[in-house]
Parts: C-alpha cells; structure tokens; sequence
C-alpha cells in the first residue's frame, strides 16, 4: 500500500518538475489515485482472504 502512493507521489513530482508551469496538479492527482489503488488492492486481498 505504501509503495503504490510512495510511487504516485514521485511520479507526480517528476512530472510536475517535467511538465508543469509552476503549478502542482501532477503530484496531487496521483496521489489520489495511488490512494484509490492502493485501497483498492487490500480490499481485493480481504475479500480473496475471506472467502
């Protein structure tokens, strides 16, 4: 889980440092999404767990 945003969040900051104008919008959103994902991914675990 700590992985997939620790990932997100660089790959913001690299694109942020690569593509952006000043603004952070790169590094926000992906770490939005690396949250979903990661979240995502232990749930898909609990139910594989649970059944």
């Amino acid at each position: 889980m700590g992985i997939t945003i620790y990932l997100s969040a660089y790959l913001g900051k690299w694109l942020d440092a690569k593509y952006s104008d000043g603004e952070k919008i790169y590094t926000p959103f992906l770490v939005i999404i690396g949250v979903f994902l990661a979240i995502f991914g232990v749930l898909k675990q609990l139910k594989k767990i649970n059944e």
